[in-house]
């Protein structure tokens, strides 16, 4: 038995033309029963390793404010991460922070294939058929972060990323100064992490604007934190897009 394809992904919202559209990679901390537990303790399964605890709400959150379609994961990044191409080594993890992952460990070729087959290419094929239907003048991907990572305390709370098409990350920074939130560049990752697949797969080569959110997962714990959350993130997206915008129509008038 494999995983069906729908299992694998959810695309939820009207698959029509938008102003946004939204990637939730690590939505789930789901793990099907053909894959088992991978040998977790029930304190992995249900850590930041697993997901990104308080994303999927905020992607919630953040469609409902836009009418926009969002693309989110529907099992755990330790099967397969689907923000990581397949020859990465760290799209199927054998340790994560202080978690061994015992599932992944001696994975041979064929066993990697079937994860890349049953998880990240369906992922991969329904976030570019929603992009291409949707044809959005931005797409933003969705992420947390845990606040202690290695016994290390983290200052930053949100988290602009951005690959080498910096348009959207710089017009929502300049937007977000002055912020209550400590909000920072390309913290507390950046393309040199690797973690801008999404944005260099579904963004770059179509120009489309683009930006990950990576968001502190202590400020998503509450119904009213992730309201405030998306309040805030939302207000300097349409600044974004409006500085965008308006950058445009100046070049276009030239």
């Amino acid at each position: 038995m494999t995983l069906e394809d729908h299992e694998a992904v959810e695309v939820v919202g009207s698959v029509a033309p938008r102003d946004v559209m939204f990637v939730c990679e690590h939505a789930s901390n789901h793990f099907p029963d053909e894959f088992g537990d991978l040998g977790l303790s029930d304190d992995a399964k249900t850590s930041h390793v697993a997901w990104d605890p308080g994303a999927l709400a905020l992607t919630k959150e953040l469609a409902r404010r836009f009418e926009a379609t969002y693309v989110a994961g529907a099992v755990s990044r330790l099967l397969y991460d689907c923000n990581r191409p397949p020859e990465a080594e760290s799209a199927i993890p054998t340790r994560s922070e202080i978690f061994e992952i015992p599932g992944n460990e001696g994975l041979d070729t064929a066993a990697r294939t079937a994860r890349v087959e049953q998880i990240y290419k369906p992922f991969r094929a329904a976030t570019e058929q929603a992009m291409a239907m949707v044809h959005p003048k931005a797409l933003v991907t969705v992420h947390s972060f845990t606040p202690v990572f290695h016994g290390k305390p983290r200052a930053v709370e949100i988290g602009i990323l951005h690959d080498r098409d910096t348009r959207l990350a710089d017009a929502m920074l300049t937007a977000m100064k002055g912020a209550e939130f400590n909000v920072q560049r390309n913290e507390p990752y950046g393309p040199e992490h690797g973690v801008t697949h999404s944005l260099k797969t579904y963004a770059l080569p179509s120009k489309t604007p683009n930006v990950m959110l990576e968001v502190r997962n202590d400020l998503l714990r509450e119904p009213e934190a992730i309201a405030k959350m998306a309040d805030t993130i939302a207000d300097a997206l349409r600044a974004g897009l409006a500085s965008l915008a308006a950058e445009n129509a100046q070049r276009g008038a030239q």
